[in-house]
């Protein structure tokens, strides 16, 4: 895959969606910033701050996804590997229900998704060495260039929605004590049911993991 590399951006999941959009670029393409300055992140909420963090977005064909990946959960599957990548370095690193990383109790970044035809475009931060957005960082001492190139090798071992959500379902428990955003409303995620296909059942209404 090719990975172009920028100083600054103002959001590198906007650069190439437009990219994308107006096939300036095609997939499956990555691009990593040292800076990014206007990030877009859940909820229209920014993502943004210096270098040594890592700011990254992926394009990527739905074709080359696995069969058997719910899309409304690709999120949470890209998400569950970078934190699998994260957990390597330090086992305190978690993903909360749908796109959250976390370290302990703190969020350490996050993973939205968008669709556009048929290219997903994947955008990861990860506060890596520096806090920023008010949250905090997982300390790493390796480069972010480094920790994007681990994330595309396994991608590319493709692994499927079924042996991730094995192991996504037990540490689902952890998520149970916070609350997430779902149409403007906060839900509690105490009682919710975690389905096969990556959605919550809560006070019987579906809700659906699309960031």
């Amino acid at each position: 895959m090719e990975i172009i590399y920028f100083e600054k951006l103002e959001s590198t999941q906007k650069y190439l969606s437009d990219a994308i959009r107006y096939k300036k670029l095609s997939a499956p393409v990555a691009v990593i910033a040292d800076e990014q300055i206007a990030g877009v992140g859940s909820r229209g909420n920014n993502w943004e701050g210096g270098a040594g963090n890592l700011y990254t977005s992926i394009a990527l064909k739905e074709s080359s996804l696995p069969d058997d990946l719910p899309l409304i959960s690709a999120s949470l599957y890209f998400g569950w590997i970078m934190r699998d990548i994260l957990y390597r370095y330090d086992n305190r690193v978690w993903l909360k229900w749908p796109n959250d990383i976390y370290l302990e109790n703190d969020k350490i970044g996050g993973v939205i998704t968008n669709k556009i035809t048929d290219n997903f475009i994947v955008g990861i931060g990860v506060n890596m060495r520096n806090k920023s957005n008010s949250y905090r960082a997982v300390e790493l001492d390796i480069k972010p260039s480094k920790l994007l190139e681990e994330y595309i090798s396994a991608l590319d071992d493709k692994a499927s929605w079924k042996s991730i959500f094995s192991k996504y379902r037990l540490e689902f428990e952890k998520s149970r004590s916070y609350s997430t955003h779902f149409e403007g409303d906060l839900i509690d995620l105490s009682d919710a049911v975690l389905c096969d296909d990556g959605s919550l059942v809560k006070n019987s209404e579906r809700i659906v993991n699309l960031r």
